[in-house]
């Protein structure tokens, strides 16, 4: 999607939200408000949080939820590297760099503020607070965007709500002290709304934190998408949103390639499936909401495995190729991407058909092999390939057991406890002998295309020098 598409889409779902919350705003302002969220959305860094995403979270039924939904990702400090200059406009007041962090100002340092002090409330937050990136930083920013820009035209209580959901975004929060995150929502909202003389009833209050469930779930969603190829690839995306050299197609190194890998394996093995997903007082039954996490919890050990073997692999060709040095690129080391390079040769080429693979033990292994072999679904970015064939090549080989345990000891090498030829002396000789032959031969076939140009020199000198174009020569006449 364009950014004029996602202009127009914007701007119909501000229209219509509005209208249903009865609200009196000009054209020129919605207008407005539509082109302050889609400049950060459709950023360069953008991805996976662009504004399909925040079309999807807010769904089509709920005005509330549709206007969190717009904003909830319109500050993604690491994403973007800062933060738009348009929405920077309601952040600086409020908010102060110190020693590289962003924090709330002091109390003496702001106005008074009623609606910034409710957000604050909404968060948990206080003045002088320093923010965490990985604990409500960029969700209370937006909330703070879109409390200030749709100040003018709705009620505190209904910007009150859409805090609330935004607040809900952030995600997965365990229960503290047998509280969980919606009920605490529900603690704060009770209180916001005494201490502000504010008329939203029990009834809607609990409401509210309905929509932040829906909300909230939405945004994760993928989690239990009943197709694991889809959920890697909506996890590819993520990959070069916090990882910018992947951008640079043909330029990222091994290195640059395996920090990534690695930094998601280390997330996804640490997250727990029963902190993916929200519930509050029977939202969303219990019927979806088991099955969500039971299939979240089985595309995790999906991704966990897929990984690992992703791992192992780029860890090979990372200690084949450290005494090239350290910045070598991914695409010398296996050939340049189809889809930039038409009829480039590629490492596997050269790889030879396995005899006797290894047949998987389980229906994860199958899946996993699956991927490995014929690919992710298509990722929004086009830096990588959909299927890993070095993996590919080594599970059949060596199988699974074999790959988590060189796993296992990748990440040994990757935090230098391990030398790279201590690495490469207890990997599967057969594996190494194939993957270095087929590196010679896809660097002789490099070799071959560039001696092309040196016989065509070489004719080009043989011949009389009088049939090379003569420049003219300047003259000051």
């Amino acid at each position: 999607m364009d950014s004029k598409q996602a202009y127009l889409q914007c701007l119909e779902k501000l229209i219509w939200a509005m209208g249903r919350l009865k609200a009196e705003v000009q054209p020129n302002e919605l207008a407005r408000i539509a082109e302050l969220i889609v400049q950060p959305m459709t950023g360069s860094w953008r991805f996976f949080h662009t504004p399909e995403h925040i079309f999807d979270v807010g769904g089509n039924e709920d005005a509330i939820e549709v206007l969190a939904a717009l904003f909830h990702d319109i500050v993604y400090v690491q994403v973007d590297r800062s933060i738009n200059f348009n929405v920077s406009y309601y952040v600086a007041p409020v908010t102060k760099e110190v020693n590289k962090q962003l924090q709330i100002r002091e109390q003496s340092e702001l106005s008074a503020d009623p609606s910034f002090e409710m957000v604050m409330l909404v968060f948990g937050f206080v003045p002088g607070e320093v923010l965490n990136p990985f604990s409500g930083q960029n969700e209370f920013l937006s909330a703070l965007v879109a409390t200030k820009a749709l100040e003018p035209f709705l009620k505190r209580e209904q910007l009150l709500q859409i805090a609330a959901c935004i607040e809900a975004t952030i995600p997965f929060r365990a229960a503290e002290q047998g509280i969980t995150v919606s009920q605490r929502l529900y603690d704060r909202l009770q209180a916001i709304n005494s201490l502000f003389n504010l008329s939203l009833t029990d009834e809607q209050m609990r409401e509210t934190v309905k929509k932040a469930v829906r909300i909230s779930n939405r945004d994760v969603i993928s989690f239990a998408h009943q197709s694991s190829a889809h959920f890697l690839a909506n996890t590819w995306n993520l990959l070069p949103e916090t990882n910018h050299n992947l951008t640079c197609c043909g330029y990222y190194t091994v290195r640059d390639y395996r920090v990534a890998l690695l930094k998601m394996e280390g997330f996804l093995s640490y997250l727990q499936p029963e902190v993916i997903f929200r519930q509050f007082e029977g939202c969303p039954d219990d019927r979806t909401y088991q099955r969500w996490q039971t299939t979240a919890k089985y595309n995790l050990e999906i991704a966990k495995l897929y990984l690992g073997c992703k791992l192992a692999a780029i860890a090979l060709l990372e200690a084949l190729s450290s005494g090239l040095g350290i910045d070598v690129s991914l695409a010398m080391m296996m050939g340049e991407i189809p889809e930039r390079a038409a009829g480039c040769v590629r490492l596997e080429s050269f790889f030879p058909e396995t005899e006797k693979p290894y047949k998987p033990q389980n229906n994860l292994e199958s899946e996993v092999l699956n991927l490995l072999e014929n690919g992710r679904a298509k990722s929004t970015s086009n830096s990588d390939l959909e299927n890993s064939p070095l993996a590919t090549l080594i599970v059949k080989i060596v199988g699974f057991d074999e790959m988590r345990r060189q796993c296992d000891r990748a990440k040994e090498l990757f935090k230098q406890n391990l030398e790279a030829d201590d690495f490469i002396s207890d990997f599967n000789p057969t594996v190494t002998e194939i993957v270095v032959d087929s590196i010679l031969k896809l660097f002789e076939s490099r070799k071959s295309a560039i001696y092309r140009y040196y016989q065509l020199i070489s004719e080009l000198k043989s011949k009389p020098q009088t049939n090379f174009p003569v420049r003219p020569s300047q003259s000051n006449g």
